[in-house]
């Protein structure tokens, strides 16, 4: 088990989501990162599905009640071990009674920690993944939480330290494919013109986005669409000409007209864009 002492903006349980639920009006939720999620359970040895704490900035510390391997990826929040600075998207152990604690990350989102055997709670509908949108799924973490450990898997951490690039403050370029609504707009590709800035009206649900330089969205029909389903990545302009990139607790429908899609290997890095940071498009056929 391990014991939750603080928690800093947000942290919730995630796993790799809920699909399959749609016909009943829900979505699949998971990881907003997927890599960083399945990076931090490769390292601690876990099959990638098991569920780990999703932690917005920072500012996380639990203390291990028994022995714990443990991970973290994602977001380079500083870690310490009873004060003792320790690395980034590396294996560390925890003996009993030890503290981890998470600083504020100065690049990306969101950070992955990972405890060897999982985060045992009880899933919602095949999935122990937090939905801020619907709230299903297991409350956010607060100060006093228990989290059960599950069963220890029968494979081992095989590396120690993986070397990979972090998130960064520099301008992310976003790839997307236009549709299937880009006939509602004047010129959709004013998109992929100019820049755009992550808006601080941003979560889980999507990164809202404010028009930095360049061309306005304006629409080329009046109204609204009828209500149909959106997907992860989808763009959806409402009135307001604010694209809003949907992410992991995105609606399953939506009125709002779709110009462009985010392909999925870009989602993550959306996913990890802070407030101000700089995004531009770039179109793919």
């Amino acid at each position: 088990m391990i014991i939750i002492e603080a928690v800093g903006p947000l942290a919730t349980i995630q796993d790799l989501g809920r699909p399959g639920w749609f016909g009943s009006g829900v979505g699949p939720s998971g990881a907003a990162d997927r890599g960083a999620f399945r990076l931090a359970n490769r390292l601690v040895g876990n099959p990638e599905d098991r569920a780990v704490i999703e932690v917005l900035l920072g500012g996380l510390v639990l203390r291990a009640r028994g022995h714990q391997t443990i991970a973290v990826t994602g977001a380079p929040a500083p870690a310490m071990v009873d004060g003792v600075p320790v690395g980034h998207a590396s294996v560390l152990e925890l003996a009993a009674g030890q503290r981890l604690r998470l600083g504020y990350c100065a690049t990306g989102l969101r950070s992955y920690l990972a405890v060897r055997g999982g985060i045992d709670v009880a899933p919602v509908l095949g999935s122990r993944s937090r939905d801020t949108l619907s709230g299903l799924g297991p409350e956010p973490l607060r100060a006093g939480d228990e989290l059960p450990v599950g069963v220890l898997p029968p494979t081992y951490p095989i590396v120690e330290f993986a070397p990979l690039p972090m998130p960064s403050a520099a301008p992310l370029v976003v790839s997307a494919r236009l549709g299937p609504r880009e006939d509602w707009f004047a010129d959709p590709a004013a998109l992929f013109v100019g820049e755009w800035t992550i808006s601080p009206d941003t979560d889980r649900i999507g990164a809202r986005l404010d028009r930095r330089a360049g061309p306005p969205l304006r629409r080329a029909r009046e109204g609204e669409l009828p209500t149909e389903g959106v997907a992860l990545g989808a763009i959806q302009v409402p009135p307001s000409g604010q694209p809003v990139i949907f992410l992991a607790d995105h609606p399953i429908s939506g009125g709002y007209p779709v110009p462009a899609v985010v392909i999925d290997a870009d989602i993550d890095a959306v996913a990890q864009a802070r407030p101000g940071q700089v995004l531009r498009f770039r179109a793919v056929g």
